[in-house]
């Protein structure tokens, strides 16, 4: 699944630098287990449940033994993708830990994704077996997917976490013949360092979303990177709030909490007072998540006079964060703000340390990360001056192996380098800042907007005859969405005719754009391209 011809160059390299260390999560546990056993690795609060569930580490090492033996007998075997669409609940990192005893291919999904973006992405990787929710938020995941099974013919198994009957999740956990002490089942083949370990989609700002491949060495190595920078280890609190379909919430706040052995607490919805209030409870030290977080802890933390003594640093990336906020979490609640950059394919790039978080989180994001290379270029691929902005590339330990089954994607050049779509520029002091997109992305409170898709999808309504989505600044998500449209003859189109349209096409609600303008005609360039620049400027009037 993963190309040699693309993994083999790196391997040698990597590994005698020291990068990649040939250790698996399954390897993380077994020393966590074997050396506190009877210490809380996972606490999980869900929002319709007055009391948190709690695991030590010999509990969870249990859990998983009985999930990958209960997979096993289900025919899943070294390879085959396992799908995950569950909030930040305990089944999740269960599930995640389990596919790797027998080498199976985690594949995390997005809660909010429905009709549309699920049936492309089990289908392309031909899942064996989904896990989702009953119900999660209102929201009625088994019919759904009861819904789609037709189209899914390689979906074998669907695990529905507080379902009932034959296909529920304590029956996957209690099937005859599950022993919790059994740690691999007989006949499975548990991950290697590196196999492929995660599938996790993109966005699909380009079309359908693109399959990034991720082995245990990179993600490992995006922890070990972390860990260092940050300072934390066995006596951190890890708290995910942030949703763990994304690569923050699994890999920069779960597996980095396991990884080193300390405790990882779960809020499966944001509510931002409930947060807060475990926070202070669970005596929280390390958060990652994006700027609207970091805005609502202020908000709270103010309101009530609190302060948050145990929280050391705040990991936040998906959109740069005002330097308005970094000051107010710093003077007001006193959290110090590192800035982030890195995306599905990346992992994490650059990161601002805790030390000079103060005068550079907000004018940067970040400096290169060990075991990571940086490189800014003109069109043509040339090395650009500190202080001129160009393309960013990037190669290293933590970026991924390719895009799955789509190996005439070249992901990367000659050399190595692949071409992020960002803008950027360097300072004297080796920090970046993000400057502009090459791709057409619009960021959502940390959630990418598939812009081209969503405009595909509006130029079949009826009504429409042009349409172009464009961002406009939102003190709180970053950014938000308008939808500039040009109309047929006679034809009307409002904000509720496209919430009906979006919601008839089984559209992410985070996908919808919020404003809608109409227009006579797009503004274009002589060749015909839409000079989105200025739609941008027009947008600007709804920007709160």
């Amino acid at each position: 699944m993963i190309s040699e011809s693309i993994l083999n160059p790196r391997r040698e390299s990597m590994k005698t630098s020291g990068f990649w260390i040939d250790k698996t999560m399954d390897d993380f546990m077994s020393v966590a287990v074997a050396a506190s056993p009877n210490k809380e690795a996972l606490i999980a609060y869900r929002h319709d449940q007055s009391d948190s569930q709690r695991f030590t580490y010999r509990e969870l090492s249990e859990k998983i033994n009985l999930a990958a033996q209960s997979l096993h007998a289900m025919g899943v075997r070294w390879g085959d993708v396992v799908s995950v669409q569950l909030p930040n609940w305990w089944e999740f990192v269960v599930i995640t830990l389990a596919c790797g005893r027998i080498g199976a291919v985690m594949n995390p999904l997005m809660h909010i994704f429905r009709e549309r973006e699920l049936t492309y992405m089990i289908g392309f990787a031909k899942s064996k077996v989904l896990f989702i929710p009953k119900k999660y938020r209102d929201f009625d995941f088994e019919s759904m997917i009861e819904g789609m099974r037709q189209d899914l013919p390689d979906l074998a198994h669907v695990v529905v976490v507080d379902g009932a009957g034959s296909n529920s999740f304590e029956n996957f956990l209690t099937s005859d013949g599950l022993d919790a002490n059994l740690s691999i089942p007989n006949g499975a083949f548990p991950l290697k360092p590196d196999d492929l370990a995660v599938l996790m989609f993109t966005s699909g700002t380009t079309g359908s979303p693109k399959g990034v491949m991720h082995t245990s060495n990179t993600l490992v190595s995006c922890m070990n990177a972390l860990s260092h920078r940050f300072g934390v280890g066995d006596q951190d609190v890890y708290l995910a709030s942030t949703p763990v379909g994304h690569m923050t919430g699994y890999v920069a706040v779960v597996l980095i909490g396991l990884r080193n052995g300390g405790k990882v607490v779960l809020q499966d919805f944001w509510d931002p007072l409930q947060g807060v209030a475990i926070m202070v409870k669970e005596q929280v030290s390390y958060f990652a998540a994006s700027t609207p977080f970091l805005n609502d802890i202020c908000d709270v933390v103010e309101a009530q006079k609190l302060r948050l003594p145990h929280l050391r640093s705040f990991l936040c990336g998906g959109a740069p964060i005002p330097p308005v906020l970094i000051d107010r979490a710093r003077d007001r609640v006193g959290i110090r703000v590192c800035s982030l950059w890195g995306m599905t394919e990346i992992l994490s790039g650059t990161l601002t340390e805790p030390a000079r978080s103060i005068d550079k989180s907000s004018s940067s994001d970040g400096r290169v990360l060990e075991g990571m290379d940086i490189l800014i270029v003109d069109d043509s691929g040339a090395r650009l001056p500190q202080g001129q902005t160009g393309r960013l590339w990037v190669r290293g330990a933590q970026v991924f192996l390719g895009y799955f089954k789509q190996a005439d994607i070249q992901a990367f050049n000659a050399e190595g380098w692949f071409d992020s779509g960002d803008l950027a520029y360097m300072d004297t002091e080796g920090y970046i800042r993000i400057a502009g997109r090459t791709k057409d992305v619009l960021i959502r409170g940390g959630e990418n907007v598939p812009v081209v898709e969503i405009e595909g999808l509006l130029l079949k309504h009826p009504a429409i005859k042009g349409v172009s989505i464009v961002g406009f600044p939102d003190l709180r998500l970053g950014e938000r969405a308008c939808a500039f449209v040009v109309l047929r003859d006679m034809s009307t189109f409002t904000l509720k005719d496209l919430q009906d349209y979006m919601a008839a096409s089984k559209v992410a609600k985070q996908y919808w754009p919020e404003k809608v303008e109409v227009l006579d005609q797009l503004p274009v360039t002589p060749s015909g391209k839409i000079q989105k620049f200025k739609l941008k400027d027009i947008a600007k009037k709804f920007a709160a």
